[in-house]
């Protein structure tokens, strides 16, 4: 199961694990927690008075199409997009995603663990990744979830109890990652887009370690092509797109986790997300 704010967060962060898996016949479910309505148009191309004005459902419309080229299943919560403050002082609109009590933001989540009873959850760290109130709301529901989910005394009417073994955060943008492709694109004369951010970087320890690796580059052309599925919010010609996918095949072919909770053994670093629980699975089946 993987939990995320809004549509287009599950094509950026993990997408080509979550395709991997499909393909060798795990289920997923994509748990989207707001619709995304208060998102602006951030692809040009796209930025027109229909789209602007019909942006939940050309965003839900989006994600169906990129949950078709992933092969996962897809669940919105129903909660409303809270926007991102353009200052501390801005307060969040009323009735968002972030100002619910957790109980409330969480119950839903539960509901969906408890039903399609997920060994592993993953989702975003608990600074969100960055800042966005959803992301940092995100997290806070997912531990929860994690949590309380097998315990048949919380949540009551939320379907039967099941525990979730394993719980990772998104670690896709690290530094190392992006100065290893900016080396490889420096080296071989592409224009690296990632200079400016690398040097504003602040030094100081990475708060969550890489401990898990899943190599999926064999699944980076499906991850890209779920990600321009979300036209409103990708730009083609943007950022994202400006190292080659071979060379990130090449330099980088992980995409890259925390374990954060593990309620069985395993050994790190890890290159499954499954380590560990295939041998707990069959425990229980003897």
């Amino acid at each position: 199961m993987a939990v995320h704010a809004h549509p287009d967060d599950e094509s950026s962060k993990g997408a080509a694990t979550m395709a991997r898996y499909v393909a060798e016949g795990v289920d997923v479910l994509v748990c989207t927690l707001t619709g995304g309505e208060r998102g602006s148009v951030l692809n040009p191309k796209m930025d027109r008075p229909e789209v602007v004005a019909n942006i939940a459902e050309v965003r839900r419309l989006e994600m169906e199409r990129a949950r078709e080229i992933l092969g996962v299943k897809q669940q919105f919560m129903g909660f409303i997009d809270s926007g991102l403050p353009e200052s501390e002082e801005e307060e969040l609109p009323e009735g968002c995603f972030a100002l619910q009590p957790l109980e409330k933001a969480a119950a839903p989540l539960i509901a969906a663990v408890r039903e399609f009873r997920p060994h592993v959850i993953i989702t975003y760290d608990d600074d969100g990744g960055y800042p966005h109130p959803d992301h940092i709301m995100t997290n806070r529901v997912s531990v929860e979830a994690f949590e309380a989910a097998g315990d048949p005394d919380r949540y009551p009417g939320t379907g039967e109890p099941w525990q979730p073994l394993k719980l990772y955060y998104h670690m896709g943008f690290t530094k190392a990652r992006f100065e290893a492709l900016h080396e490889a694109m420096t080296e071989r004369g592409i224009g690296s887009p990632y200079a400016d951010w690398i040097a504003r970087w602040e030094d100081r320890p990475q708060k969550w370690p890489v401990t898990t690796r899943v190599p999926c580059a064999d699944y980076f052309e499906q991850r890209d092509n779920a990600l321009l599925a979300h036209a409103t919010q990708i730009d083609p010609d943007g950022w994202f797109f400006s190292c080659p996918r071979e060379l990130q095949q090449e330099i980088w072919p992980t995409e890259d986790y925390h374990l954060a909770r593990s309620l069985v053994d395993t050994d790190l670093p890890e290159g499954d997300l499954f380590a560990g629980i295939h041998c707990e699975e069959l425990s229980r089946a003897e």
